[in-house]
């Protein structure tokens, strides 16, 4: 397996948007510090399960100092006249010995971006990486709500099983 800091790839959306998939990087806090403050009510609520004001140092420096061996963090990136902007960005976190071989998994996408596929092409990177670092399958929860992230989970193409338990929904999708 290549160094996974290094990871980059090239990717192409539907509507022909370039877009390059990459490692999340320290010097992306600014960046992600951006798209959370963007976030419109709903998507901070379906996204934290709740209100979430702000992003302290420490979650961001959470999100972007990773071992990308138990945790793993992409970022999708488009070439703007003013440079590079991070648009959206996926991440799993290994479970542990207490549930081998799973993944909890997490996507994060700029308002003026969603709807065009950006968490589906996260999640393909991610599931080739899990696979290459011996994980079997990737779980999260969404809130029952929240079609639009039930649907790009749905067009991932992986085995997909939901159990609901109130407004959320267990997702497992196997790898």
């Amino acid at each position: 397996m290549t160094n996974l800091r290094n990871y980059l790839a090239e990717e192409r959306l539907e509507d022909g948007t370039e877009v390059r998939i990459r490692a999340i990087r320290r010097e992306d806090q600014d960046a992600i510090r951006e798209i959370f403050n963007n976030l419109d009510e709903e998507s901070n609520y379906r996204r934290f399960f709740g209100p979430k004001r702000k992003l302290t140092e420490a979650e961001l420096a959470h999100f972007t100092d990773l071992d990308f061996r138990r945790v793993v963090a992409l970022a999708a990136i488009v070439q703007t006249a003013a440079g590079e902007e991070l648009i959206a960005g996926g991440r799993f976190a290994a479970a542990g010995p207490a549930c081998p071989g799973s993944a909890e998994l997490a996507f994060t996408t700029d308002k003026r971006y969603r709807g065009r596929g950006l968490a589906t092409l996260l999640l393909r990177h991610l599931a080739g990486i899990a696979r290459e670092l011996g994980l079997s399958r990737f779980e999260g929860d969404v809130l029952a709500e929240n079609e639009p992230m039930l649907a790009s989970l749905r067009r991932s193409g992986l085995p997909m099983h939901l159990e609901r338990e109130g407004n959320v929904v267990h997702v497992t999708l196997a790898l």
